[in-house]
């Protein structure tokens, strides 16, 4: 069975006042193998060494990268995304963070949650993505 993807939409009908664009759902029924991922941050996944930029953009693509990366090491792909978590240190980073986030779901529908909060593990990083996906039987 595939991923039901129940009141799906996308954020620029949701967000008209920002410049979004990414594919949603209000919920997501799944029956399969569950991928839970810790929250990703900006950094290699062999090394743990951060990478070089303090940009939202640049840090989304490696988080995203990361996420993408461990789902299919798992045996995965990223259309099983069924939620997301997403971690802003700053407000104002919401929009490029999203559009970034967006490239790597497009198509999919996941839930998904933004928090702002006051600080991440390391003060070097603006975001962090926690994702569950779920392989269909």
């Amino acid at each position: 069975m595939a991923h039901i993807r129940h009141r799906k939409f996308n954020t620029r009908e949701t967000y008209p006042e920002q410049k979004l664009d990414n594919d949603l759902a209000q919920a997501v029924v799944a029956r399969g193998t569950t991928i839970f991922l810790r929250g990703q941050c900006p950094q290699d996944l062999d090394t743990a060494k951060n990478i070089e930029s303090h940009d939202p953009v640049e840090q989304t693509h490696k988080v995203m990268q990361n996420i993408r990366q461990l789902i299919e090491e798992c045996g995965g792909r990223m259309e099983h995304v069924t939620k997301l978590v997403v971690y802003l240190t700053d407000v104002r980073h919401r929009e490029a963070v999203y559009r970034t986030m967006g490239d790597y779901i497009r198509g999919v529908n996941p839930v998904c949650t933004g928090l702002v909060v006051v600080a991440l593990a390391r003060p070097e990083w603006l975001v962090e993505i926690d994702a569950t996906a779920v392989i269909p039987d």
